[in-house]
């Protein structure tokens, strides 16, 4: 069969049924009756001799022929899309657009202050969306579009998820300026780490931090008398209270900045928190994109990656 017999808009709604999951949300997505969607579904149907989608209640389950086509037909549609709408030309200085950026809340306050003050001058007409992003819906996210970039810790991730690294952490343990187990310590040890009650920051309502992970391994526990979601609320819990809490180095800078709080080393052997800048593959050439990586690269200094 030649690629000529084939509608390059049926391409566009092989897309949009595999990113929306059901023909009727399809046809909502592309301005399209319903009817028309399953029209152009059959006629693609027929061309590629492969039914493509699979009805399951109302949703559409993708065939194993769907799963190849989808990253390539992507791809494709997205160089289509940029070579028309921006060609080669990205002005930062000019651009109105607006961009997705997935971040975790503990990164949103070392990245955005930056990122904002560089972009007042460099672009100052950019809108800037920094959402909360599940990160088992970082693939889909990244590959529908709805996200153009996310930056998170080390993920596990599929080939058409790229990535790059941009810095790396420590983990550190927060203690208010007067805590009655430190007052004659030039430093936190582990058994006295061990001998006060902990706040565990966690988006999970059960579950083991880094550090609890770590103890395990050396057969040690401890106690953890607050769970929450929030590094910033654990660290006014610390200041008010003797209980410690263990969280990302950079971070906690920039938490206590305004509380009577002490940083110390973890007395533990921890993996490094390595933070990476994750985009599609769909997106490597667009312009803007691109410019949008090359600029969060530089919020974080070439030596915290340990080069």
């Amino acid at each position: 069969m030649h690629i000529s017999r084939i509608d390059l808009n049926l391409f566009v709604v092989l897309d949009t049924i595999y990113t929306e999951g059901n023909i009727t949300r399809a046809a909502k997505a592309l301005s399209l009756t319903q009817p028309a969607v399953s029209h152009a579904l059959a006629r693609l149907r027929d061309l590629l001799g492969d039914p493509l989608f699979i009805r399951q209640g109302s949703n559409m389950l993708p065939t194993p022929m769907t799963r190849s086509l989808i990253g390539p037909v992507r791809q494709a549609l997205q160089t289509l899309e940029v070579s028309v709408k921006h060609g080669n030309q990205f002005d930062p200085v000019t651009t109105r657009r607006s961009f997705n950026l997935g971040l975790p809340g503990v990164l949103e306050a070392r990245l955005l202050p930056p990122l904002m003050q560089l972009l007042q001058t460099q672009a100052p007409l950019v809108e800037i969306n920094s959402v909360r992003v599940e990160r088992r819906q970082l693939e889909s996210e990244l590959a529908a579009g709805t996200l153009d970039i996310a930056v998170d810790v080390l993920l596990q991730r599929p080939g058409e998820i790229r990535s790059t690294p941009l810095s790396r952490d420590a983990l550190v343990v927060v203690a208010r300026q007067d805590h009655p187990a430190l007052l004659d310590k030039p430093g936190l040890d582990l058994e006295t780490y061990l001998a006060q009650s902990h706040i565990l920051v966690s988006s999970r309502r059960t579950g083991p931090g880094v550090e609890d992970v770590e103890l395990a391994r050396i057969g040690r526990q401890r106690h953890i008398g607050l769970r929450c979601q929030h590094y910033y609320a654990a660290c006014q819990v610390v200041s008010a209270s003797d209980l410690l809490t263990t969280m990302p180095a950079h971070y906690a800078q920039i938490a206590n900045v305004n509380l009577a709080n002490r940083i110390y080393p973890l007395p533990l052997a921890t993996p490094p928190l390595d933070v990476y800048l994750y985009w599609h593959e769909n997106t490597e050439l667009d312009p803007a994109n691109r410019w949008l990586r090359g600029v969060l690269s530089q919020l974080f200094p070439a030596q915290e990656m340990g080069s």
